[in-house]
């Protein structure tokens, strides 16, 4: 699950992390009252920030013609201007894709005077199962570009989770940014801070780009979270009410958001042969398959390795809700899971919605002679595929690409 920036600063200055001061708003109004507080405290400029779960926000355009959710404003006028502008308009960014994101919600918030911008992450290291915490002092670029072109400029540090992150690993990244004198203490205690935000909200990862040393209003250099991505663990939200509470479902597409309330792992794509499968690593192979003969994949959809028969008639449903899809290709390999169930739950789906495309099933692994034989006796029109392989190619031609 993610979370607006806003929301992701609130989680960090939970736990010491550095925030520029702002808040959130939903009217132009209340944008240029937060702006006047702000100015009233002595902040001579202040950005005002479209609230979307998507990059690249400052290049984006809004379909109204207005130009970048992200705007330098030196007056509380100018606010309301730019806030008025940017509510209730779509913002497209390069991560959006042509339709972009309706923006109900704006971050108004002091705009610092920038000395450095830096980056730092906290996620979770696959290859040593390890928290890994990376700086670079490439901040303000996407991290896929630095590791591309200049990755000796990415520094890592992986975390013993049994101790945490301890201060002289916090000084030792500091150090590796670049950081020096009086500001390595501040700087360590903002790392750790990044990190606990990470360990206790059971985050999938948390990004701060850019991480930033400023002037602060006394002259002397500090250094703030100026912006946040966080993404949340789904697995473990049910420890965590507060986040929660946070899911904001208007950034969700509608078919996702069904298909978790049986929870079934569901990301709608482009193409038009829909898949339903049981495990994620051979849902993705099922999906490059399709595209190895010549198909397109109409999106991901795993049951898990215990679906019901009910979790399988909502999967048919959610594919059917896609005007796109031309075909259904269903491939189980049942090791936990009973095929005679997936048959039983196939059948139901294909009477309970009255199917009427081609549909191609592979069925192979516990109790698959049962499966096929409830599937024959079915009197459906279903097209048995003997392989992978073999349900691929058929499903292709059926769908005609």
């Amino acid at each position: 699950m993610n979370i607006h920036e806003y929301q992701a600063k609130q989680l960090l200055s939970q736990y010491g992390v550095a925030v520029p001061p702002g808040d959130v708003c939903s009217t132009a109004d209340e944008a240029k009252a937060i702006a006047e507080k702000l100015f009233a405290k002595g902040e001579k400029l202040v950005v005002v920030k479209s609230q979307i779960h998507a990059g690249g926000r400052g290049k984006g355009t809004f379909k109204s013609g207005f130009q970048g959710g992200v705007k330098l404003c030196k007056t509380a006028d100018d606010v309301f201007e730019k806030a008025k502008a940017m509510l209730g308009q779509v913002l497209v960014t390069k991560q959006t894709g042509p339709e972009g994101r309706l923006v109900s919600k704006l971050l108004v918030a002091a705009a610092p005077a920038i000395k450095k911008e830096l980056y730092l992450a906290v996620l979770l290291d696959r290859a040593s199962s390890r928290p890994l915490v990376m700086v670079s002092t490439e901040g303000g670029v996407d991290i896929e570009e630095v590791a591309e072109k200049t990755p000796e400029k990415i520094v890592k540090e992986t975390i013993d989770p049994a101790v945490g992150m301890m201060p002289y690993q916090a000084r030792k990244l500091a150090a590796a940014l670049g950081i020096k004198g009086d500001l390595i203490n501040p700087a360590a205690k903002l790392l750790m801070g990044v990190y606990r935000t990470w360990w206790e909200c059971d985050a999938a990862m948390v990004e701060i780009n850019p991480l930033c040393i400023i002037e602060g209003p006394d002259g002397k250099d500090t250094i703030v979270a100026v912006d946040a991505k966080v993404g949340m663990d789904d697995n473990a939200l049910y420890r965590h009410k507060n986040v929660q509470e946070m899911r904001d479902l208007a950034e969700e597409a509608p078919l996702e958001i069904e298909a978790s309330k049986f929870n079934l792992n569901y990301i709608k794509l482009d193409g038009s042969i829909a898949c339903l499968v049981n495990g994620a690593g051979l849902a993705m192979a099922t999906m490059d398959i399709i595209q190895h003969f010549g198909g397109n994949p109409a999106n991901f959809l795993d049951v898990g390795g215990g679906a019901s028969k009910e979790q399988v008639t909502a999967a048919f449903k959610i594919i059917l809700s896609d005007p796109h899809v031309k075909g259904i290709l269903v491939n189980i390999f049942g090791g936990i899971m009973d095929c005679n169930v997936i048959a039983t739950g196939i059948v139901a789906a294909v009477r309970e919605t009255g199917l009427k495309l081609p549909l191609v099933v592979r069925l192979e692994g516990n109790n698959v002679e049962a499966g096929k034989k409830t599937l024959k006796e079915s009197g459906l029109t279903i097209i048995s595929g003997d392989s992978m392989s073999d349900a691929a190619q058929k499903v292709v031609k059926a769908v005609g690409k």
